[in-house]
């Protein structure tokens, strides 16, 4: 797994910035992300995938301890479709 300080340093390494300058390049890489899924818009990152917001519908669940019924709101939730080209990168 690689968490977000790697992440930092391979970008870094491979832009030849320094840790400061990449971790702020990928922080707003990020909140540029967010910022347009709290708009509602979806991002699509050609030959890499796609961002989006999906709507959960109000549904009834279940408590697992009692077994009581749950009333679940309906809620967004974001969602990442890889595009081929990293579909291709992890299969091949």
């Amino acid at each position: 797994m690689t968490t977000k300080n790697e992440l930092v340093a391979a970008v870094a390494e491979q832009a030849k910035l320094t840790k400061a300058a990449a971790a702020a390049a990928v922080d707003a890489t990020f909140d540029a992300i967010a910022a347009s899924l709290k708009a509602g818009d979806e991002v699509k990152l050609i030959g890499f995938g796609s961002f989006s917001v999906v709507k959960r519908a109000a549904r009834e669940g279940r408590n697992p301890r009692t077994g009581k019924p749950v009333k679940i709101e309906a809620s967004k939730a974001p969602k990442f479709t890889p595009g081929k080209g990293l579909k291709d990168i992890v299969n091949g």
